[in-house]
């Protein structure tokens, strides 16, 4: 998909394999219950002041963001690495590039990282001729099957152990068992080679601390160490939200960060890097360098309501509790992210005119701000980013069709006068009765069409209110005069018909 493309949400959904919600729920299902058992451990209410503390922390960070970068490069540098600034993803793959250039990098490994998914850096690194091999298992499995993540946390969430199985057997050449402890020690093998022999290795961060220049990695496999350790060059790439004041509010995100991701009270691996190998170290890069991404990121910042997108610390445990993720997996969102935290992330990054489909993708139940660790407010964003879509704001110009415009100024108007509304769903029992079929309607027109071309619509009853009415004393006193006034006014007319017809006789 080329950069321009728009993403169609709605025509994403269309080619969803049939396997792969039954693989995602089962994953995201196994997810929940792991990190319920570990949240009740700690207990409700401390639970809830941990996701306090670490939504001021994210937000604090977020209001002196231009302090805090500062400082981080600054101790980045005393540290002995070497700080770069990229605008876009244009910009921070030609750095990446020039630096693999400057030292005849040949091969290159790579520990999971969304920023590098993000700015498409595996593909210039590759037609650049340096050979580029992702260390995580599930990004290793995805790139041997040429698709990007469909997780945040679990990229191949979506295939099953025979179809990977049957993926590790082509592309290696290799007797593969559907058997996860076998297609792990195959993984095994051939990445152990590759570290050995890359001369760069490329990472992301969780985090930056401001207060000592530090990265902090966390992995369950090791490969975020490996890559960082092993090869003579390092080089991180990380958004500009990810930098955090100090440790102790690292403290906080490291406790709230494995429990929401992966139900686990703490990550198998936690590394904490501060610039390059030290004369005194055993082992580490000769030379780190430090690429800072904006891609967009300051733009976000401008809206108030949607700048929260960015307290997000990449845990996924939207995705996992989100129905419509669960239904259509990550890669009907079409972007990077996927999920909740993708369907608003992704319009602000890419732009609506690319990604305005995507928070529509959403039935705001509001389950993923119930299991936000930073408590991101993502329905009132979801709001926000339709109505950029759909009127327009300080950020972009409205991308919606006129005939949606349209509809959506009646249905507002109509929505907000209850005498109108009221008259316009019992007039809809008749507009309604050539389509309906058994109290549903398969088929409408355009534009009401974009939802049956999923699934019926229940047929309208406009009968909730009288229902409601007839439940409550006030309620029901109501209908009484109201069935009074109409026998009176039914009365009233037939004693002045009968006057008018004596009189008539009368003459």
């Amino acid at each position: 998909m080329s950069e321009l493309d728009h993403i169609d949400f709605r025509a994403n959904v269309q080619h969803v394999p049939a396997h792969v919600p039954q693989s995602v729920r089962k994953a995201t299902s196994k997810f929940l219950g792991t990190r319920a058992n570990v949240v009740g451990i700690v207990g409700d209410e401390r639970w809830q002041q941990l996701r306090q503390a670490g939504h001021d922390i994210r937000l604090h960070t977020l209001d002196h963001l231009d302090y805090y970068l500062t400082r981080l490069e600054e101790n980045v540098a005393r540290a002995g690495g070497i700080v770069h600034w990229a605008r876009d993803a244009d910009e921070a793959r030609r750095i990446v590039l020039d630096i693999a250039h400057e030292h005849k990098v040949k091969r290159a490994v790579k520990a999971k990282s969304m920023a590098t998914e993000e700015i498409g850096l595996n593909h210039a690194l590759i037609d650049a001729g340096v050979q580029t091999l992702e260390t995580d298992l599930g990004e290793f499995i995805i790139q041997l099957a040429g698709v990007g993540p469909s997780h945040i946390i679990v990229p191949a969430v979506h295939l099953t152990k025979e179809g990977i199985a049957d993926l590790f057997t082509e592309k290696l050449g290799v007797n593969a068992p559907p058997d996860p402890l076998e297609l792990c020690a195959i993984a095994r093998t051939k990445l152990r080679e590759e570290f050995l022999a890359a001369d760069m290795g490329i990472s992301g961060a969780n985090f930056m601390v401001a207060e000592s220049g530090t990265l902090v990695i966390v992995t369950n496999e090791g490969n975020g160490r490996m890559c960082t350790t092993l090869p003579p060059l390092h080089v991180a790439v990380v958004g500009i939200d990810k930098v955090v004041p100090d440790f102790e509010s690292v403290n906080v995100l490291l406790k709230l960060l494995p429990r929401s991701a992966t139900g686990q009270k703490m990550s198998t691996y936690t590394s904490f890097i501060t610039g390059p190998r030290r004369a005194t170290d055993e082992g580490g890069p000769q030379e780190f360098h430090l690429v800072l991404l904006d891609n967009g990121r300051t733009r976000v910042l401008r809206d108030h309501v949607t700048r929260e997108t960015l307290l997000c610390i990449r845990c996924g445990v939207c995705l996992n509790v989100c129905p419509v993720y669960n239904h259509v997996g990550g890669h009907a969102y079409g972007a990077v992210y996927s999920g909740p935290i993708g369907a608003i992330l992704a319009p602000q990054l890419l732009g609506v005119a690319r990604a305005g489909d995507l928070p529509f993708a959403s039935s705001l139940c509001g389950a993923c701000a119930d299991y936000c660790p930073v408590k991101i407010p993502i329905p009132q964003i979801l709001l926000r980013l339709r109505h950029r879509v759909v009127e327009g704001d300080q950020i972009e110009a409205a991308t919606a069709s006129s005939a949606i415009r349209v509809g959506t100024r009646v249905g507002a108007f109509a929505l907000s006068h209850s005498l109108l509304y009221e008259f316009g769903a019992r007039m809809m029992k008749f507009v309604q009765a050539p389509l309906r079929r058994d109290g549903w309607l398969p088929n409408l027109p355009p534009p009401a069409n974009r939802w049956t071309m999923a699934r019926p619509l229940p047929a309208f009853g406009a009968d909730f209110r009288d229902w409601f009415r007839k439940r409550t004393p006030a309620g029901r006193q109501r209908v009484q005069k109201r069935k009074l006034g109409i026998g009176l006014l039914f009365a009233g007319i037939a004693a002045v018909g009968a006057f008018l017809l004596a009189r008539r006789k009368k003459d």
